[in-house]
């Protein structure tokens, strides 16, 4: 698919409606919006809401290794299921979905070029009834932390010309002129700006207007022209996770370079770290 390194990660929707019967495939939508499943979703997909499902909102932190396993077992999800990931805003906490599976070594995850948008533009079948699930037990690997990042880690990225670190997040709010997107809560930190050092390239770069990623020659060109080439570790970091996640899987998967992190304490940490620098 478009020459990307590893094009077996993206179904178009065509090959997600010839799956909806597939005993082996699940498919489950992670929403910006938490009621946009609740108004319609591709039947039998089951949905995940971002902000209890995705994260332990009391500690600020991802799913430990025992609460991933609930959440894949009460969605009908085996160690050897097909999982398909799609959404909303173009598959932000789809993607963050995804790196998820990764981090907790599950086989076979996928996206669904073009999200929640696609699905719908097409006239594809919405449904509001919740599917049946049959209950798995479901064993997740010990964690990989090599595609997380951590502040420590993002400190000592700056200023090492083997490592660059990518500000997916809006001109706006790189430059500090806003802490939050426009159309989202101005909250989650007490300073604005950027990490120094970083390079902006908004995740919205990645992606063509019907919500599919771009060729991989674009994208190439893309990061590639901005300084972000496969022999760098790179980190790439948003507000709170999911819009670098979007970019992490750019990277990492369409692209295919080797060392590339999410940084999913974002800029809601970064820019309320006492003694951390920041550029504006």
């Amino acid at each position: 698919m478009s020459n990307y390194a590893h094009p077996e990660v993206l179904v178009d929707t065509q090959w997600v409606a010839d799956h909806l019967n597939d005993s082996k495939v699940r498919l489950v939508e992670v929403d910006v919006d938490t009621t946009a499943y609740d108004s319609g979703h591709a039947p039998g997909a089951v949905g995940w809401n971002w902000k209890k499902d995705t994260q332990q909102p009391i500690r600020r932190d991802i799913p430990d290794k025992a609460a991933w396993e609930a959440l894949l077992s009460r969605s009908g999800i085996a160690n050897d299921t097909t999982v398909i990931f799609y959404g909303d805003n173009n598959n932000w906490f789809a993607t963050f979905a995804f790196w998820l599976t990764k981090i907790y070594g599950h086989a076979d995850s996928r996206i669904m070029n073009g999200g929640r948008k696609k699905w719908v533009d097409e006239g594809r079948p919405l449904t509001t009834e919740v599917p049946a699930i049959a209950p798995t037990t479901y064993q997740a690997k010990d964690p990989d932390w090599s595609i997380r990042a951590l502040r420590d880690l993002v400190n000592d990225y700056i200023g090492k010309a083997n490592c660059a670190l990518v500000d997916v997040r809006s001109p706006q709010e790189y430059s500090g002129e806003l802490l939050a997107p426009e159309n989202l809560p101005q909250e989650g930190a007490q300073r604005g700006g950027h990490i120094p050092g970083a390079v902006n390239i908004p995740w919205s770069m990645a992606v063509r207007d019907d919500g599919t990623f771009k060729l991989a020659d674009e994208l190439q060109a893309l990061y590639g022209g901005k300084g972000i080439t496969a022999d760098k570790e790179t980190i790439a970091y948003c507000r709170i996770g999911e819009r670098s996640s979007h970019t992490w899987f750019v990277l990492k998967y369409l692209l295919g370079y080797p060392k590339v992190r999410n940084y999913d304490g974002s800029w809601t940490e970064w820019g309320s770290l006492i003694g951390v620098p920041i550029e504006k």
